[in-house]
Parts: structure tokens; sequence; C-alpha cells
């Protein structure tokens, strides 16, 4: 008899880690987190608060810069068209690509 409010192990029930007849080979408890932990921790709060920081006073801090150039203002827009087109644009055999998207979709 267990205890309460204690679990046997995975190596205690019989589940080893070769995933034998018994067991399955998987851990019970793997998917489980504690309570009152997510994915932002204190650090990472403070982190993104200095960066919140920094972008708010550093534009009041430095100087004005110059404009940049035209072409250098161009080079997002020829990304983003090249981008359209690759998304638009269907590729040469229709059917082995929908069929290899599908595949991967589906596993």
């Amino acid at each position: 008899m267990v205890p309460e409010g204690r679990r046997p192990t995975s190596r205690a029930a019989g589940g080893g880690m070769r995933g034998g007849a018994r067991g399955g080979g998987k851990l019970q408890a793997q998917g489980r987190e504690a309570p009152g932990q997510g994915y932002f921790t204190a650090g990472l709060a403070a982190l993104f608060l200095c960066l919140t920081a920094l972008l708010v006073l550093l534009p009041l801090v430095l100087p004005p810069l110059p404009p940049p150039p035209l072409p250098l203002l161009l080079v997002p827009v020829g990304l983003m068209a090249v981008l359209l087109a690759l998304a638009l644009v269907p590729s040469s055999d229709g059917r082995r690509a929908s069929a290899a998207v599908a595949s991967s979709c589906l596993y």
C-alpha cells in the first residue's frame, strides 16, 4: 500500500526506460509542471522592463539622425515584393508538393 499523497515512480510500478510489456516506457508525470511556474520568470520580466525603459528613454537622450538615403529605404519594399511573389507563385509540380505538405501535417 502506498502512503497517502505519494505515488510510486515509473520504475517501481514496472515501467522502466526500456519500454517492456508492462510499463510502456513513458513517465506518467512528464507533462506536468509545478503550479505557479509559467513561461515568464522574474528575471525575464526584469529584462523586458529594462528593454522597455531603454526604448522609451534613448530617443529622448540621443540626437536626431538624418534620414537614410532613398535606395536604403527601398530595401524592405523589395524584400516584401520577393516574399509576396514566392508566396503566390505555384510550384512547378503542384501535385507532388501538395502531397508532401499534406503528409508532413498529418504525421
